[in-house]
């Protein structure tokens, strides 16, 4: 299934080898998340350059996911004693210290696949996907390997989303941020809003 059809769709399940926050490994089911938002992210490889960048980048955020009850899940198809050994490797020596979020083994790449992101038969590519609390994908985004991504944005897409699941008679308008004034979805809010950001 393609990342486009995934979006408004219910999120594929998966039941997976993880490492945990503590080290420890366990099996997580990605439906046992239900009544949390989500952001599941998957990045090519362990011990690679980009990855711990964002990996770090998410992390060092991790708290304000979690004020907005959105858990944080990394994915990648590297076995879960390869993220153990990457966690246990200093982030001055290249790897990525003591994350508090786990990180989910995908070694036959069957969740990649089914989320789209599987290159080439060999890894993800870096796609992120937020769902609700209903288990429904409500945004996607998919970058080539060299891409890093914004942590802000995955942030501003859990704001929006959250905003208009409480304002269910307003949407985000481009480069929406929480406080920010949104939109009537009218052709007369339209025309207000247009008017009081870009008229003369």
């Amino acid at each position: 299934m393609s990342v486009c059809t995934l979006v408004t769709q219910e999120a594929p399940d998966f039941t997976a080898e993880a490492v945990l926050p503590d080290n420890t490994f366990a099996t997580i089911k990605l439906s046992s998340y239900r009544n949390k938002f989500v952001i599941l992210f998957f990045y090519p490889l362990d011990f690679t350059f980009v990855c711990p960048s964002e990996i770090l980048a998410f992390n060092k955020r991790l708290e304000e996911f979690k004020t907005r009850n959105c858990e944080v899940i990394g994915v990648s198809v590297d076995s879960k004693f390869t993220h153990l050994a990457w966690k246990n490797t200093t982030v001055e020596n290249g790897g990525i210290g003591n994350i508090q979020y786990p990180l989910v083994q995908d070694l036959n790449k069957e969740i990649s696949r089914s989320y789209g992101v599987l290159f080439n038969e060999s890894v993800a590519l870096r796609g992120l996907f937020l769902i609700d609390t209903k288990g429904v994908i409500r945004h996607a985004v998919i970058n080539d390997l060299p891409l890093g991504r914004s942590v802000s944005e995955a942030l501003r897409m859990v704001d929006a989303l959250q905003f208009v699941e409480t304002h269910g008679d307003q949407v985000c308008p481009a480069d929406w941020q929480e406080g920010a004034e949104a939109m009537k979805p009218t052709q007369a809010g339209v025309a207000e809003y247009l008017a009081a950001k870009h008229g003369k």
